[in-house]
């Protein structure tokens, strides 16, 4: 089943017929084809198997977490293929990435969303850790959805990341998280992240080392 299932998630995946002056790949979800350009000079402008997880479960998912008119925030959103997926399916999303990423972010989120969604989405700087409240004042930030894919990697900013989930998460807010496993330092990080957040596995494909979470704050009820 785990490899049917991946299978056709790696066929929603398509790539140009010609050679062209700009590298793209292409995807297809939620009823749309949707070209992301890519680079290969950092990790923010790749597309993950982990964002593929993550729209697919979305786009089949639709009825059961309805997106329309919800407001969602995509941490490291990188080249914008969840964000994009999430404005197709009626959401209001705030794509967020390092500002070095940002100029790529917002040419892809612009080229597939233009006149295709119910809501403009919205392409913000959002580093780890760094200036939360200013940017994301708790006052007047409500998110009913946070969505990550393979934030957790190779990078010194594992705290940084953990501080960005507990500031944007409210006690409704669901958290949506596409992890790939591959060091131990990084996959301590979901002790650590339990430690904040009742942590449930709502999809695991083990031939793609994935596991895709869904997550939400502790002693919500009491609150």
């Amino acid at each position: 089943e785990d490899e049917q299932i991946v299978a056709e998630i790696m066929r929603r995946r398509f790539f140009p017929v010609l050679i062209t002056y700009k590298a793209w790949e292409g995807f297809r979800f939620a009823g749309h084809e949707i070209r992301i350009t890519e680079a290969t000079d950092c990790y923010g402008a790749v597309v993950w198997p982990s964002a593929l997880v993550l729209c697919y479960f979305l786009e089949t998912n639709s009825k059961q977490y309805n997106l329309v008119d919800k407001n969602v925030i995509e941490i490291g959103a990188g080249t914008g293929l969840v964000s994009i997926v999430a404005s197709l399916l009626g959401a209001l999303v705030t794509a967020t990435d390092l500002p070095e990423l940002l100029g790529n972010l917002q040419h892809n989120v612009l080229r597939n969303t233009k006149l295709k969604c119910k809501h403009k989405p919205h392409v913000k700087e959002l580093s780890w850790g760094i200036d939360l409240e200013k940017n994301f004042p708790r006052s007047s930030c409500h998110f009913d959805y946070i969505m990550a894919a393979d934030v957790v990697y190779h990078h010194p900013f594992l705290d940084e990341l953990l501080l960005t989930f507990d500031h944007l998460c409210k006690n409704d807010t669901v958290i949506l998280w596409a992890m790939k496993f591959r060091l131990d330092k990084e996959n301590q990080f979901v002790g650590r992240f339990q430690t904040l957040f009742d942590l449930e596995v709502i999809s695991n494909f083990p031939s793609l080392n994935i596991t895709l979470y869904k997550a939400m704050r502790k002693g919500r009820m009491k609150a």
